[in-house]
């Protein structure tokens, strides 16, 4: 039979429930047969009930079942049916993945739930996963597998081929052979074509090429989808302080990073927080933009404090209260282009040779420029609308100095925090758009004060 995804058809979740409901686990291994392990996920998650979403977990096969949970979104979602499974059936699920994922998963349980379920696995298989979890979970030791393919550099292509093949069959894919010296640290890289073509009696060392990249198990997972993205790997060996071979980190996992980073980057952007989850709860979103709102309220009581200075000025000629709005947002809207494309080219900067004042420069040029146009239009603009020339050319210069000031921030902010070690997307709109009205609302009212009265 032919199954559709979730997407393809919106009654299969229901289809599914009743079939749990009747006990009939033949129509269910059946309707899924064919689903792959992502639209799988995509029905646990849909499932309204908790007892249904373990009766499913519990009937589908072993395989099925662990590769579904890890597909799953992040959350507490895949932690809580570990939870409500035995711990014997919760390692058997465990037991199914690559190493990484299995730690990704365990990584969510409670230290109690993790000690349950490392117990029921081979004393080998829990030492590995308990190694892989004293990393960050956001860093390259958390992101890493331990399963790999590796040969010593002072052997033959001959006996090198004949190692792949048995390496091979215990890893589930692998794209590169990793050559070590005696003590397993890693000397390079082989291509398998090189390999193959290669006379057996050839030492591998004469075809080792040096390694492009590596991290080490400490490096934030950025760093990691950064370093594969610009050197065009499949994969990426993790070494220690010593060079030894740790592990690899494979470009499908960089993947999930890329996204996971940019929604956070996104989140941080808008004022958000990084810690709201997607798929949360209306009650979670208040718990986490609400500080960032009030914040935000904190920042803009300074811009509103320079109209009270100049209250009296602003009783006297009202046609400023007018042009205040159009000056801050004007600036604010300068100020968030150049914080986004800034943000996006260090997200994507080519390395460290990469010269980051650049970004600055441009920036700071663009402002002057498009600042000019703008602030002439507008300019001109309310000179003739409010039949006042002076007037007209206050808001120029104040609307040019705002979008220059706006433009300078926008690019130079991130790149400061970027260099202190800190995320550039912290630099977020909340507190550039303070700045911009703070600086508008100044240039206006004091060029005011000095030429009109």
């Amino acid at each position: 039979m032919t199954t559709h995804s979730p997407q393809e058809d919106p009654t299969l979740v229901e289809r599914l429930a009743e079939l749990i409901e009747a006990g009939d686990i033949a129509g269910l291994e059946s309707a899924v047969e064919d689903l792959h392990a992502s639209d799988v996920a995509d029905v646990v998650e849909s499932l309204r009930n908790d007892e249904t979403r373990v009766a499913l977990v519990r009937a589908l096969p072993p395989g099925l079942a662990s590769e579904a949970l890890a597909e799953m979104e992040e959350g507490d979602e895949a932690a809580e049916l570990l939870v409500a499974l035995a711990p014997a059936e919760s390692a058997e699920l465990i037991q199914e993945l690559a190493d990484d994922d299995a730690a990704d998963l365990i990584a969510e349980l409670e230290p109690e739930a993790q000690d349950r379920i490392l117990a029921e696995l081979p004393v080998e298989e829990a030492g590995e996963l308990r190694g892989l979890l004293q990393y960050d979970e956001e860093s390259a030791g958390g992101l890493m597998t331990t399963a790999l393919v590796s040969v010593q550099a002072h052997i033959t292509a001959g006996q090198a081929i004949e190692q792949v093949r048995a390496q091979g069959r215990e890893v589930e894919e692998f794209y590169v052979v990793f050559v070590v010296d005696a003590h397993k640290r890693l000397q390079g890289t082989v291509r398998l074509d090189d390999l193959i073509l290669a006379d057996p009696a050839d030492p591998v060392e004469r075809l080792v090429r040096p390694a492009v990249a590596s991290v080490m198990p400490d490096e934030d997972q950025e760093e990691v989808g950064r370093r594969i993205a610009r050197y065009n790997l499949a994969s990426i060996p993790v070494v220690d302080g010593d060079g030894v071979l740790l592990g690899r980190i494979t470009f499908d996992d960089v993947i999930d990073v890329i996204e996971a980073e940019q929604t956070e980057d996104l989140l941080l952007f808008s004022g958000g927080s990084d810690e709201e989850e997607l798929t949360g709860t209306w009650s979670e979103a208040v718990r986490n933009r609400l500080p960032w709102l009030l914040l935000h309220s904190l920042t803009l009581s300074v811009a509103v404090s320079v109209i009270v200075v100049f209250q009296d000025l602003v009783d006297q000629i009202w046609q400023l209260a007018v042009i205040m709005p159009l000056i801050a947002g004007l600036g604010g809207n300068a100020g968030t282009q150049a914080l986004a494309v800034t943000v996006r080219r260090i997200a994507t900067s080519g390395g460290p040779l990469e010269k980051k004042r650049h970004v600055v420069t441009k920036e700071l040029m663009v402002a002057i420029v498009n600042g000019a146009v703008v602030a002439v239009v507008i300019g001109l603009g309310a000179g003739l609308l409010l039949g006042e020339p002076v007037l007209g050319w206050i808001v120029l210069f104040a609307m040019w100095g705002n979008i220059i000031v706006a433009g300078f921030a926008g690019a130079f902010i991130p790149t400061l925090l970027e260099r202190l070690g800190a995320d550039p997307a912290v630099a977020s709109s909340v507190f550039l758009t303070t700045l911009t009205d703070l600086v508008g609302f100044f240039l206006l009212l004091s060029l005011a004060s000095a030429i009109m009265i």
